[in-house]
């Protein structure tokens, strides 16, 4: 064991190693502050171009992880080529599936341009062709023709019935023959008045002029057809002539591109086939239709537009994208619809994208927080890795009940480097229980809490507050400031060896520093002002604390400074609210008796104990067993408690406090009150480290300073511990000053000589214990238990009563 010294209780950094008076004159040639592990895992995924490397980013928040990763993807993304631009357009052999074209990148905005001019010249020039002279001409002449040869096949059954007797007339049923009386149609009256074989004679011709008339009429009827489809041809080869030589100009301009050509010459077609929407507007008779303007001509137009869907033309290298909100619309795109006269409707032009479509041949950045929290997100990330596409999907089609037409574009092949950023434990969950992460995510980029103390990691800790100042417009920080700042780095990794590698934490001193400073209109940030950091970042938090402290204080919780007590000792825990930890001595008390039961942990008995905790109990047992147990068995029972304790305890840091409390017991030695003790401890009876050392030892510090130092006062603590105190310098302070005491020790039978002031008494030769020292004390109290067990017995045994005899019986 050993006694502390103030040196001791933390590492402090000497301010004169540092080259400059403040960070203004500091020049630095080191890398910025990162974590080597993680930064070169991430860049050899980025590197790495073969399928599944892609990456995960483990760490805690505030490690790092976000700004190295941005730092690295940005950096390679800069050096590669940009991703060429992406437009959906029309299908116009099927238009529920419209199709995608890659240009290069700036080309696409171009390509939209030139469709839309090409639209606007062909309704300019269109109309023009179709009022040419040439074309009235050629048309006239179909017309005429298709006339002159009705006209002298009409006539020439309208002479065939005059002829017969009779006269054509036109009515709402067709041709009707009436019988002629010289040139004029016969009256009926006339009519009846002819005999029946004139009557008869009349109807059989009439029937068989009805044959020639219904031929004839056939032949008028093939004649306008023809002369239809003449008119027709004759429209297209019109619109051909207009039509071709403005599309050939946008062929030869994107000859490279076969997707472009196919879909012009698809496009040409539609448009020669439906060539009248082209043709001259005319003011419809009604153009306010409930309201609003008729837009059915405009619409028309839609399908000849271009939906540019990724626009790379102000891109430089990969894109990097990240997604704040990775929901599956978000991701994946939509399909957006407008609402006109209660129906909705869409097109290809209202396909939207999604974060994938932008990061496509390029880096895509997600928290695995945001996307397991989003519903069918980790899917679609699933999806597009393993299909090596981007397929614009309406979710609810998977959950309709009735299935309902809609669009399906084509899907987008992908090229997408994923990168997502979350705790272990994530990571952990996912490579365990879903097979396709494993496949999916083979690079694992780890981010340490803390990082190695040494000078380069000092140095690059004054360049960290150098570039803060810089970049956030902070003063700049004296020498003293800076030494103060790693202090708090190391306290922060509750380590003397250490760096704490959560840069937010130190980022937010260095901020709340500076305005401190600005308070006392400083001209740059000194040590007073981080330590006023410090202690102000403490007060906001640490209410229960105080509220716990002043229940101490009015011994509302009961703890002893300052007398000595047998079976009673105090030991120290740690409470974790958030954002603060702090450390609260608790009263553990010890009894002891004759029985069989062993050791009764009374927090586990009403459920109040934690697994470790319990461990840590039942350690005890075998530590007594080995110690106690090896010539007689050990006949005793013991309760041990944690006294006012309303909330559930765990961690073993307490085991090694029960077994002075049971020393204390059963040897009958009271146990100084002002000494609290931590540690855990093994079956050899050998002390072991435990976490929070630091705020448990300004935890009861704390309490010994409200009811009064005595200079006897102090804290116990595991030897493996010494390393990891970063102690105030108040209670360094005090130490130094001999009011207040912290001991290192290895076993059991150290703290116990600290905290009784007896001898453990080590065996001798013949397995003897010294006399008068408390191992001694308490294997004579075990044999006296085991000596009164074995001569009382589990229980007498019964006397037999004499039988009455029955009659009849001998």
């Amino acid at each position: 064991m050993r006694k502390l010294k103030a040196n001791d209780l933390k590492a402090a950094c000497d301010p004169s190693m540092f080259p400059f008076k403040t960070t203004e004159d500091y020049e630095f040639e080191c890398e910025p502050l990162h974590q080597e592990r993680g930064v070169s895992a991430i860049d050899f995924g980025l590197n790495v171009k073969s399928e599944g490397y892609n990456i995960f980013v483990c760490g805690a928040a505030g490690t790092g992880r976000n700004t190295q990763v941005n730092k690295a993807v940005n950096e390679i993304a800069a050096k590669q080529s940009t991703p060429d631009d992406w437009l959906y357009v029309n299908n116009f052999i099927n238009g529920d599936e419209p199709i995608a074209i890659c240009v290069p990148a700036g080309r696409g905005i171009i390509f939209k341009k030139d469709m839309e001019d090409l639209i606007e010249e062909l309704r300019a020039e269109i109309p023009k062709a179709f009022e040419s002279e040439d074309y009235e001409i050629r048309k006239e002449e179909l017309l005429k023709e298709y006339k002159e040869k009705r006209d002298e096949t009409l006539e020439a059954i309208e002479n065939k019935a005059h002829e017969e007797g009779f006269v054509l007339k036109q009515s709402a049923t067709g041709v009707i023959l009436v019988v002629r009386s010289e040139d004029q149609p016969m009256s009926t009256e006339e009519y009846q008045q002819l005999s029946d074989s004139k009557k008869k004679k009349i109807e059989k011709k009439k029937h068989e002029l009805h044959i020639k008339i219904e031929q004839v009429l056939s032949e008028v009827r093939a004649l306008e057809k023809t002369a239809k489809m003449k008119t027709k041809e004759l429209e297209k080869e019109v619109a051909i002539f207009s039509v071709k030589h403005i599309i050939d100009e946008l062929r030869f301009k994107y000859r490279d591109f076969e997707d472009v050509i196919e879909y012009l010459n698809h496009m040409q077609d539609d448009i020669v086939n439906n060539i009248d929407i082209f043709k001259e507007e005319e003011e419809s008779p009604q153009a306010v239709i409930f309201g609003g303007r008729d837009t059915s001509k405009k619409d028309s137009f839609r399908k000849y537009q271009v939906n540019l869907l990724v626009d790379h033309r102000n891109s430089k290298g990969a894109p990097v994208i990240g997604e704040p909100n990775p929901t599956y619309y978000n991701l994946l795109g939509r399909i957006e619809y407008v609402s006109h006269f209660g129906s909705m409707s869409t097109d290809f032009t209202m396909i939207a994208p999604g974060a994938l479509h932008k990061a496509n041949g390029g880096y895509l950045v997600l928290q695995v927080m945001d996307i397991l929290t989003s519903f069918m997100a980790w899917d679609v990330i699933k999806r597009v890795i393993k299909n090596h596409e981007i397929k614009v999907e309406d979710i609810n089609e998977q959950y309709r009940m009735i299935s309902t037409t809609s669009l399906k574009p084509r899907p987008i092949p992908s090229d997408i480097k994923m990168i997502m950023i979350g705790p272990p434990w994530i990571y952990q969950m996912l490579y365990k229980f879903d097979d396709d992460f494993r496949k999916m995510f083979k690079i694992k980029a780890d981010f340490d809490i803390e990082m190695d103390k040494d000078e380069d990691k000092i140095n690059k800790y004054a360049a960290f507050i150098k570039v803060r100042c810089e970049e956030e417009g902070l003063r700049h920080f004296d020498r003293n400031a800076v030494s103060r700042v790693i202090e708090y780095g190391s306290r922060l990794a509750q380590d003397q060896e250490k760096l704490s590698a959560r840069f937010m934490y130190i980022a937010d001193i260095l901020r709340e520093a500076n305005y401190w400073a600005g308070k006392d209109n400083a001209q740059y940030v000194d040590a007073p002002h981080i330590e006023k950091a410090i202690q102000e970042k403490i007060y906001r938090s640490n209410l229960i604390e105080e509220k716990i402290a002043e229940l101490i204080d009015k011994n509302v919780i009961m703890i002893d400074t300052d007398r000595s007590v047998v079976g009673q000792v105090n030991g120290l825990a740690v409470y974790d609210i958030g954002e603060y930890m702090f450390g609260k001595p608790s009263r553990i008390t010890a009894r002891t008796y004759m029985g069989k039961k062993g050791l009764v942990d009374i927090e586990r008995q009403v459920k109040m104990g934690g697994n470790i905790h319990s461990k840590g109990v039942m350690i005890l047992s075998g530590y007594f067993g080995e110690k106690f147990a090896q010539d007689t068995p050990l006949s005793f029972s013991a309760s041990i408690c944690f006294e006012q304790s309303y909330d559930g305890v765990d961690g073993d840091s307490a085991s090694s406090t029960e077994a002075y409390c049971l020393l204390s017991s059963l040897s009958g030695v009271p146990i100084k009150q002002g000494i609290a003790v931590t540690g855990s401890m093994n079956q050899h009876g050998m002390i072991q480290p435990i976490g929070g050392v630091n705020e448990k030892i300004e935890g009861f510090y704390h309490v010994c300073k409200l009811k009064g130092l005595t200079g006897g006062q102090g804290v116990i603590i595991p030897e493996l511990n010494v390393k990891n105190l970063m102690l105030k310098d108040e209670v360094a302070n005090a130490v130094k000053k001999g009011k207040f005491s912290i001991w290192a020790v290895l076993t059991v039978d150290e703290g116990i000589e600290i905290l009784t002031g007896k001898k453990a008494g080590e065996k001798d030769k013949k397995g003897k214990h010294p006399a008068g020292t408390i191992n001694a004390l308490v294997e004579k109290k075990l044999k006296e238990y085991s000596e009164k067990f074995s001569k009382e017995g589990i229980s007498k045994k019964p006397v037999k009563k004499a039988g009455v005899k029955k009659k009849g019986k001998k």
